[in-house]
């Protein structure tokens, strides 16, 4: 039992972990070397993307969805989706996917004259699944080697710590006054009762027997 108790909470955390890794936002330092539109038919991976433009039609089983080709700072490709979140999750409220294709329709370059940006994005990518990150913001930067604090995530995950804290804290109380006293009660209820059991089991065993030396 002690096994499955902790294979169930590494598990909990694991999923946890995964959830924000995928939702928070992060960044990369990249270099535009494409924008396009492509036609996209969302199927197993459906949950991966977000929706159509807001204030377009939602209910389309396919639809345009604007893409940006990169590569990082050590020449690795990435490519992102460029897509609104609208009202959804998670909740970047982003409208204005349009304008963020012409800023990275700006910032292209070529391998001899880079341009270099910063790429906010949430998401994973996964080439077997067809899964893009989705871009949620550029600006263009001084060069590759730029130093960029999270602070957003930074907040959010110190915000998220404390509430994890005080929870545990009035929980670990809830269960010492409440809870602990409850099972004392009961476990000294039913030692009592199996004393009682046993005592009545043993006079009527004495009964027995006496009837047996007779």
């Amino acid at each position: 039992m002690v096994y499955v108790k902790w294979v169930i909470i590494l598990l909990f955390w694991a999923c946890v972990g995964a959830f924000l890794h995928y939702t928070l936002p992060q960044h990369d330092i990249v270099r535009v070397t494409d924008t396009y539109t492509r036609r996209v038919d969302p199927g197993e991976n459906r949950w991966f993307w977000a929706q159509a433009d807001v204030g377009t039609d939602g209910t389309l089983v396919n639809r345009d969805v604007f893409f940006i080709q990169t590569r990082r700072a050590g020449e690795d490709v990435m490519v992102y989706r460029n897509e609104d979140t609208g009202w959804g999750w998670p909740p970047y409220f982003k409208f204005d996917t349009s304008n963020l294709q012409a800023e990275a329709s700006d910032l292209r370059s070529t391998s001899e004259a880079p341009r270099w940006a910063v790429l906010t994005h949430y998401g994973w990518r996964n080439e077997f699944f067809t899964i893009f990150p989705n871009a949620v913001g550029i600006r263009p930067v001084d060069g590759p080697d730029v130093r960029i604090i999270p602070w957003v995530n930074i907040f959010i995950l110190t915000i998220l710590a404390a509430f994890i804290w005080a929870f545990w804290v009035r929980w670990r109380r809830f269960k010492r006054n409440r809870i602990n006293p409850v099972l004392a009660d009961m476990n000294e209820g039913f030692e009592a009762a199996g004393d009682s059991f046993a005592e009545r089991r043993g006079r009527f065993g004495r009964w027995r027997d006496s009837w047996k030396s007779k």
